[in-house]
């Protein structure tokens, strides 16, 4: 199934949105003030999604394994959740890479 970037509005008003694929969300964003600031993120996410030196690859103290998606200028634009093994982060970050440039946008 191809990936798609969903919108949604946090309870204090800031817009963030998800990358999915099916059902599954594999990046998230940061909070943005406005929908299209949110807009934008997914416009950097689009650009720097195939760059593989964008991706932070970090395990917590706790074993687990997770990614962030930094801009050009070194701004995280969205993160992972956190996986059980480094192979399944890494499956996601491909996913990321070969879904967000050609994602569509749901509000």
């Amino acid at each position: 199934m191809a990936g798609y970037f969903k919108i949604r509005v946090r309870p204090d008003g800031q817009f963030m949105f998800d990358l999915k694929a099916g059902a599954e969300v594999i990046l998230t964003s940061e909070a943005y003030m406005t929908k299209a600031a949110c807009m934008k993120g997914i416009e950097s996410v689009k650009k720097n999604a195939a760059d593989d030196s964008r991706y932070q690859r970090t395990t917590t103290p706790e074993g687990k394994f997770r990614f962030a998606l930094d801009a050009a200028n070194g701004q995280t634009i969205g993160g992972s959740g956190y996986y059980q093994t480094e192979a399944a982060r890494d499956a996601d970050i491909d996913t990321v890479k070969k879904q967000a440039p050609d994602a569509e946008v749901e509000d």
